[in-house]
Parts: C-alpha cells; structure tokens; sequence
C-alpha cells in the first residue's frame, strides 16, 4: 500500500478512542468534538470494511479488529513522539544531570560552577546531591563515584587519586605531632565504612606514634560539618585533600606535617547508551580538566606538608 494513501487523521482519531475506550475522551485529548471522532472512525472502518467498535451507552467497546490494530499504532504514535522530542531538544537548552555526594557538591563543584557555566551556557546542569546511587541508565545522566571500582555496569573514567592527610587552620600554629595534644582531633563518619578509608588510629600507625597522642575527639555525622570546623580553627581533621583544595590554595586551611596517605579514586561514570552523546561529552571533558588542575594543587598542599 502507498504511504500517502494512509488515512493518517482518521488512524489519529481511532488511537485515541481505543486507548480511552470513549470518544468523549478522545475528542478532549484532539481537541475537537465527540461527533469528529465519530465521523473519523466510521470512515476509517468503511475504508477497512470492518467494524472497529460496538456503540454502547456512554461508552464504546473495541471488536477484534480494533485490538489487533491498536497496538500497532500505539508503538508507532508512541515512537514518532520520542524521535520528534529528540529532534525539538536539539534546537533547546541541553540538560545534564550529575550524581554526586553531597559533600562533594558543597566542597568541590558548587565553587567551580560559575566556571562551568561560563564555559557552556547552553547546558543546563542538574545536581544530584545525594549518597544514594543514582540509576544512571535514565536520561542524560553522570555520576561521581568515590572508590575504588570497577564499574562494570557503566563507562568509568578516572578522574584522580584522592590523598587523606591532617588539616587544620594555620592559627593553630601546629609544628609538629607533638602539638597535637593540645587540640582536639576531629572525626566524622563516613557514609560508606567498608570503602576502607584511613582512621586517625591507622594515620598513628603510619606516623610513629599511639592514639593517645592525640587530644580530645570532636566528632561529627557529616563531613561537611567536619571541614567547617576545622576551617574555624575548632581542631585538626584528617580529611581528603581534594575536597578542601580551594582551602589549601588560599591558605584558609594547611597540612601541617606528614605523612598523608593513600585515599580512594574519583571515578566519572556514564551509561553505554550514552556513548556519542555530545552534551554528555562536553560535560565530561570539562569535569576532566577541573579535576586535573585540582590534583596539581592537592599535590603542592602534601609536598609542603
């Protein structure tokens, strides 16, 4: 059969009252009357030679024929809509979203967003604040995993390796381990224990020195809160170095003495399915080259420590 000879309105019309089962609904959802749908189904169904509905009252009840047809168009209706949004959504403001830990969010990106968008102003870049794992399988979506994979399930690129090292205000003018007696040592949780991440018990080890060198424990469930403290002066954290760089580099906050140690990996982890995804691409290579130049400044902050 020629394409052009495909009753298009009067299949439109069909769709709409098989899906609701009313011609009421369906004229509500075209935005004309009941009597237009009406008509569109009767020439439709002479154009068949078969009956598509039974007319009952207040409502109508699809034939064979009807339930073997109304499938088909649904999947075709339903695909000319999603390829005409892509097309639209090409022609307007792109929209990313990025997965992250909240305390990355606040630390890390949320001060380098104004580069961001002064480097794409047409992105619309969505965070995604959280601990829960976000399904990134869904739509234009990027994560920043903390930890040391694999990811199996999902592309994952390296981002950079994390250092874990004492932190303090530089008024607390500590020179050395024996100073840290006389501050308190601050302490948080980590949202995820089992990634393994250093304790002030294993930095001890490392160090030299005992537990009971250190002074009085202020601890927090956030770390967030943890960092903030320790920009206050309120005692010496044991922190990863990328989320306080911007700190480090101004000298609102220092590492004081060694040693620092290995910490966990950023990854920057996408969907296959987004492969190719040119908005995707751009937002990627842009964190890429963020992180780079704030794991240059991570490394000056431990060679001075």
């Amino acid at each position: 059969m020629q394409r052009r000879r495909l009753p298009l309105s009067q299949l439109r019309a069909f769709e709409a009252a098989a899906r609701h089962r009313s011609f009421k609904a369906a004229a509500e959802e075209l935005a004309v009357t009941p009597a237009a749908i009406s008509h569109q189904v009767r020439e439709l169904e002479g154009w068949l030679g078969v009956a598509l509905f039974e007319r009952r009252t207040r409502r109508v009840a699809p034939t064979e024929a009807a339930t073997t047809l109304y499938p088909v168009l649904r999947q075709g209706f339903d695909a000319f809509a999603e390829a005409l949004e892509r097309l639209r959504g090409r022609t307007e403001t792109a929209s990313v979203t990025l997965s992250c830990t909240p305390a990355f969010a606040s630390r890390w990106l949320l001060p380098r967003l104004a580069d961001f968008h002064a480097a794409h102003p047409d992105i619309d870049l969505r965070i995604h604040a959280s601990e829960a794992v976000l399904d990134l399988s869904r739509g234009a979506c990027l994560a920043i995993r903390y930890g040391m994979g694999p990811y199996p399930e999902y592309e994952a690129v390296k981002l950079a390796t994390d250092r874990i090292a004492p932190v303090a205000n530089p008024s607390l003018a500590l020179g050395g381990i024996e100073d840290l007696q006389g501050v308190r040592h601050i302490d948080f949780d980590w949202y995820c224990p089992s990634l393994g991440l250093p304790t002030w018990a294993s930095w001890c080890r490392a160090a030299g020195c005992v537990p009971s060198a250190l002074g009085p424990r202020l601890a927090f469930s956030d770390e967030s809160h943890a960092i903030q403290a320790t920009i206050a002066g309120q005692g010496v954290a044991l922190l990863g170095l990328t989320l306080v760089q911007d700190e480090l580099e101004r000298g609102v906050l220092a590492v004081p003495f060694g040693p620092s140690l290995p910490g966990l990996r950023y990854h920057l982890l996408r969907s296959p399915a987004t492969r190719g995804d040119a908005t995707l691409d751009r937002v990627a290579a842009w964190l890429q080259t963020a992180f780079a130049a704030s794991a240059s400044a991570c490394r000056q902050a431990v060679a001075e420590g």
